[in-house]
């Protein structure tokens, strides 16, 4: 078998449904975790409204959680190499309460 072969047969075929394509907005994600998963609720907080939904639930193993945080920081580490610092807004990170309680926001 010839390495272009070997390529082909190891390639991962990965399909996105119509429904999913669009993306959901969320600028609020909620992070809980057990000895065997890591549990990521993606939320979207909009001003004025005083209830807030889970828009999405991503449940991940330990080890895939860990080539998540490395993915994003290598993608921010590019991103900012080509459009410059991400600044933070300090004011709005207080504006959410945080009283989810043992869990992790980011």
């Amino acid at each position: 078998m010839s390495k272009d072969e070997k390529a082909k047969k190891n390639q991962l075929n990965i399909q996105l449904d119509e429904n999913i394509a669009n993306g959901t907005y969320s600028n609020l994600v909620i992070i809980n975790h057990s000895s065997t998963e890591f549990v990521l609720d993606f939320v979207s907080v909009m001003p004025g409204v005083p209830k807030s939904k889970v828009k999405s639930r991503m449940v991940l193993a330990p080890q895939h959680a860990k080539r998540l945080l490395r993915a994003l920081s290598e993608n921010i580490k590019r991103y900012e190499s080509s459009h410059g610092e991400i600044k933070e807004d300090q004011k709005q990170q207080h504006n959410i309460p945080m009283n989810f309680g043992p869990t992790g926001e980011a």
